[in-house]
């Protein structure tokens, strides 16, 4: 068993806050918010303290997004970098997590004609538990690492925090989107640059489904 690498202090300060940010918000930290957060003068001494964290072994990064930051376990493999999860050897499935396809309008989401298939999953991969799966259409979460495909783990629930990635239903349309509330109105922001932010009026039918808690890459189901 390979030991785990020895990280500096600092390496150790930065490592820390990409996993508190997934935790509470479902996606890691920009370069300028880490920057921000540990009193760096500018992104580049973030970004040089990633790479040196990505050589070490405990993130991968991605370039061409700002949140570009996958966590390593300590056998190598990813998680959520929003987690990518392998799925578990069956002999050790501790979790059977329905995968929702289409949602009809107006039922709810769990509503068995809504379940495509059943995959079973360790339950210490997720550090919440999810409820369900959700596939994932199109680009609009694509800087979240969130990619068209993707199953989406999701624990239901009908609150949500600022900056939570949550799984909306807008009338009779389901969406993934980052959550805003202010006082005035809800706005459902896209992390692609190509899609608009959806703004929630009063009044407007509009409800929380669940939380992103984990992901599960679509190249690793073949």
């Amino acid at each position: 068993m390979s030991e785990s690498p020895k990280l500096t202090a600092r390496q150790q300060q930065i490592l820390t806050l990409i996993e508190r940010a997934i935790a509470t918000t479902g996606a890691p930290p920009t370069r300028a918010e880490i920057a921000t957060e540990l009193g760096f003068k500018s992104a580049n001494a973030a970004e040089e303290h990633l790479q040196a964290l990505a050589r070490k072994g405990v993130i991968e990064l991605v370039s061409g997004t700002s949140r570009g930051i996958r966590l390593r376990n300590k056998s190598g493999s990813r998680g959520w970098q929003g987690q990518q999860y392998a799925l578990a050897i069956p002999g050790l499935a501790q979790l059977a997590l329905p995968l929702i396809g289409r949602v009809a309008a107006g039922s709810p989401i769990l509503a068995q004609e809504h379940v495509d298939q059943t995959y079973y999953v360790e339950n210490s991969l997720f550090q919440r538990q999810p409820d369900y799966l959700l596939k994932v259409r199109g680009m609009s979460m694509r800087d979240a690492g969130i990619m068209d495909g993707d199953l989406l783990a999701v624990q239901a629930t009908k609150e949500a925090k600022n900056g939570q990635i949550v799984v909306a239903r807008l009338g009779e349309e389901v969406t993934v989107k980052r959550f805003r509330r202010n006082k005035q109105q809800i706005e459902l922001h896209p992390e692609n640059p190509d899609y608009n932010i959806i703004v929630v009026e009063p009044g407007e039918p509009f409800e929380i489904e669940g939380l992103a808690v984990g992901l599960i890459r679509n190249t690793m189901l073949m």
